[in-house]
């Protein structure tokens, strides 16, 4: 290395920006892996019937489940998974798992809006990417809950069980 540190020294800054690349990079590497090896949480979205003149941008075309009809919904999720606090599986008759979401106050919020403005119209529930089921909107609903009947897996729980607490069944009285 050269003795005279100087900021015209090529010597000098040719060394230290090599050492700074493999420093960063090294860094990168074990950001990305732990990155990965994190374990994948539980994603939830539930997303409204829109309109089909927004266009492309807002909205996209999906066949529903349960009752086939083609409609269209809003790109953006209206509750997501950020809105669930508490959750609750059961075993469903049909061999798949069913499962209770306890909102927080935003996701109560959002529900009761959804539920009041969107009347007639579907939502569409998509848990870890898939769509499990669909909602005709009613009636309001205020309790901030959503009664997922079937068609969760048992991974779909276990990713449940490492993102959110469970309702303890001993606290309804």
């Amino acid at each position: 290395m050269c003795g005279c540190f100087s900021k015209r020294c090529k010597t000098c800054q040719t060394l230290y920006q090599s050492r700074m690349t493999r420093v960063l990079a090294t860094g990168l590497l074990l950001i990305l892996a732990f990155a990965s090896a994190k374990s994948k949480h539980c994603t939830v979205r539930v997303h409204a019937q829109g309109n089909e003149n927004d266009g492309s941008v807002f909205a996209t075309p999906v066949t529903t489940p349960i009752s086939g009809k083609n409609i269209f919904i809003e790109k953006i999720p209206a509750i997501s998974e950020h809105d669930v606090s508490a959750f609750r599986s059961y075993a469903a008759s049909d061999g798949s798992f069913g499962a209770l979401l306890q909102l927080d106050d935003h996701g109560r919020l959002a529900l009761d809006t959804l539920s009041v403005e969107r009347r007639g119209g579907t939502l569409l529930v998509f848990i870890n990417g898939r769509i499990i089921t669909e909602f005709l909107v009613d009636r309001r609903v205020s309790d901030g809950q959503i009664f997922i009947a079937s068609g969760l897996t048992a991974a779909d729980i276990a990713s449940m069980q490492k993102t959110w607490r469970q309702i303890d069944a001993k606290k309804r009285k």
